[in-house]
C-alpha cells in the first residue's frame, strides 16, 4: 500500500502546477512515513522512505562532483549509504527535520569517500584546474562534434600547446586506480590476486562480528515465544524492563526472570552449536 501510495503521489506531481507546495507535501508524507517507522521498523516502509528521499541524494551528489571524470554514478551510491543511515537513526520526536539531518549524512558519507579517492602523488594545482577545464571542454565538444576530439582540437579551443594538454591528461592518468584483481607474480613462480596480498585486520574483525550476529539471530529462532519477545524489545528495540512489562501485559519481575532465561538458553544453543561446526559432517 505504501508504494502504490507513492506511485500515486508521483504521478500527481506530474501534473501539479506548483512544484513548492509539492515539495512540501513530499516532505510531509516523508515525515509521516518516518513517524511510523520510528515504531514499527518496518522494512517496506523503510524502502519507500528511502526511494522518496534518493532525490535529495542525487542533488548533493551532483553539486558535490568537483569534476567530470568524478562518476556521479558513484557518488549517488556512497551517499544512499548516509541517506539509510539517516533513516534509521532519524527520531521524528527529536525536532530536526529530517531534510537537514539527512543532508549532513548524506554530504559527510560523500566527501569521505572523495578524500579517500584523492591522489597520493598532488599534481600542481595549475595543472588540476587545466585537467578540469579540458574534462569540461571534450564533454562540450564530443557533443558538438559527434566523435570525441583530439588533441590538437583541444589545444586550439583553450589556445595552448598540445603539450599542456597531454600534461594535464598525465594528471587523470596518475589518479586512474590500480585493479585489485591484477595478478601478481611470486618467487615460487605461482600467480596470486593483488587483493590476495592485502591484509585488513579491521575486515577480519568485521566479519567475525557479522558472524557473531548471525549466529545469535539464528539462536534467539529457537528461542521459545515468551522469551524471544523479552529479548526483542529489550534488546533491539531498547525498552526498558517496565516498558517491556507494560507492553507485555506482565510484571516487571516476569520480564527479568524470563531474561535470565532466554540468556541461559541462547548460552546452551550457541555453545553447542560452536561445538558442533569444526567437526561437522554432510549426514
Amino acid at each position: 500500500m505504501v508504494s502504490r501510495s507513492l506511485q500515486t503521489k508521483r504521478s500527481a506531481q506530474g501534473h501539479s502546477k506548483n512544484p513548492k507546495t509539492d515539495t512540501s507535501k513530499q516532505h510531509d508524507q516523508i515525515h509521516e512515513w518516518l513517524a511510523k517507522y520510528s515504531s514499527t521498523r518496518d522494512p517496506a516502509l523503510r524502502d519507500s522512505i528511502i526511494q522518496a528521499a534518493l532525490p535529495l541524494v542525487k542533488r548533493i551528489a551532483y553539486g558535490l562532483a568537483r569534476r567530470s571524470t568524478d562518476p556521479v554514478e558513484d557518488l549517488i551510491q556512497v551517499g544512499s549509504i548516509g541517506l539509510i543511515k539517516a533513516v534509521d537513526q532519524f527520531k521524528p520526536d527529536a525536532g530536526a527535520k529530517f531534510q537537514t539531518y539527512a543532508t549532513h549524512l548524506i554530504t559527510g558519507e560523500i566527501r569521505h569517500y572523495l578524500r579517500d579517492k584523492t591522489a597520493m602523488i598532488r599534481a600542481p594545482r595549475e595543472l588540476q584546474e587545466l585537467s578540469f577545464r579540458i574534462n569540461r571542454l571534450v564533454q562540450n565538444l564530443t557533443a558538438r562534434l559527434g566523435r570525441e576530439p583530439s588533441d590538437t582540437e583541444i589545444a586550439c579551443e583553450l589556445e595552448i600547446p598540445v603539450s599542456r594538454v597531454n600534461e594535464a591528461y598525465e594528471v587523470d592518468r596518475r589518479r586512474t586506480l590500480i585493479s585489485l584483481d591484477q595478478a601478481l607474480s611470486n618467487d615460487a613462480g605461482s600467480e596470486q590476486s593483488l587483493i590476495d596480498t592485502l591484509v585488513d585486520g579491521r575486515y577480519h574483525n568485521n566479519q567475525l562480528a557479522k558472524e557473531d550476529r548471525f549466529m545469535l539471530a539464528e539462536a534467539i529462532k529457537q528461542l521459545r515465544d515468551g522469551l524471544r519477545e523479552v529479548v526483542q524489545l529489550t534488546f533491539y528495540e531498547d525498552l526498558s524492563q517496565t516498558e517491556v512489562a507494560r507492553r507485555l501485559g506482565i510484571s516487571q519481575m516476569q520480564v527479568s526472570r524470563r531474561l535470565r532465561a532466554a540468556t541461559t538458553e541462547l548460552h546452551k544453543i550457541i555453545t553447542q552449536k560452536s561445538k558442533k561446526a569444526p567437526g561437522q559432517k554432510g549426514s
